[in-house]
């Protein structure tokens, strides 16, 4: 079954709506199981929206605008007959403008629940950093899908401590785990936050290192939002998967070349079994 995984950058990008047709209509060629997206955002002065389409809420969840990029992006799809459950939740304050958030979309219903992993806890604080965790199926298989968007490197705070926090959220888990998303620690700095999660109680693996084949491998390759000084080629966007699950294809998609660039990030599919 495929899975993506993208840092999305909504309405921060220019042609924002060109490009949100872009990523729908690559969701209808690709037909993908599950779909983790970060940066998920909308306006905070935008109106509620009316009604939604398969949405599943989290217990304190916050009210979905007619902007919702995840909100626009379902309902692209339900126009092709294209049908997706989804959930969201609110990270934080973005640009002074926006309610900044992550997705879970499925081809099956999703339990959600949200976990605020962050010593920050106040939304108007940019560390504020919450987990959307979801019951859910990847064909017939029951699967705890996370959508994440973590701190950069800190032994004392940041990922590390959020990491401790998602190991707690976690550890009483039953079905697999597929943990996707924006890491912000790239995998070439030894001894961080990729080894941290490799070296978790979890048990989990890198979609990258396991799979039989590989297309690309970067997700970053110049300056971006929260890395203003690099220069270099960065791999900080991952599945990670349970030991119990296979991965039989690696690809970068929306990178420029097979598809167009959409983000400052490029995304991630693979193939699970």
């Amino acid at each position: 079954m495929k899975v993506l995984t993208l840092n999305t950058h909504s309405w921060l990008e220019s042609q924002p709506l060109e490009k949100l047709q872009h990523l729908a209509d690559h969701i209808m060629k690709e037909d993908y199981a599950l779909i983790a997206l970060q940066e998920v955002n909308q306006r905070i002065d935008s109106l509620p929206t009316i009604s939604t389409h398969n949405f599943h809420p989290t217990e304190d969840q916050l009210t979905i605008h007619e902007d919702n990029f995840a909100h626009l992006l379902v309902l692209l799809l339900k126009e092709q007959d294209c049908h997706y459950h989804w959930s969201w939740t609110y990270n934080h304050i973005g640009y002074s403008t926006y309610h900044e958030g992550v997705a879970l979309l499925s081809k099956q219903p999703i339990q959600p629940q949200a976990f605020v992993i962050s010593e920050e806890k106040d939304p108007s604080d940019y560390r504020r950093r919450v987990l959307l965790i979801g019951q859910t199926k990847l064909g017939d298989k029951n699967i705890t899908a996370l959508s994440c968007h973590y701190s950069w490197w800190s032994e004392t705070g940041g990922f590390a401590y959020e990491w401790k926090q998602t190991e707690t959220a976690l550890q009483d888990h039953i079905s697999p785990l597929l943990i996707m998303g924006d890491f912000n620690n790239p995998a070439s700095a030894k001894q961080t936050g990729h080894a941290l999660v490799l070296n978790s109680s979890l048990h989990l693996q890198d979609s990258f290192l396991l799979a039989d084949e590989t297309t690309g491998e970067h997700t970053v390759e110049k300056a971006i939002d929260g890395w203003g000084e690099n220069q270099e080629k960065l791999r900080i966007d991952y599945i990670f998967t349970s030991k119990t699950l296979s991965v039989s294809s690696y690809q970068i998609v929306f990178d420029g070349k097979t598809t167009p660039v959409i983000s400052d990030h490029f995304g991630v599919s693979a193939i699970i079994q």
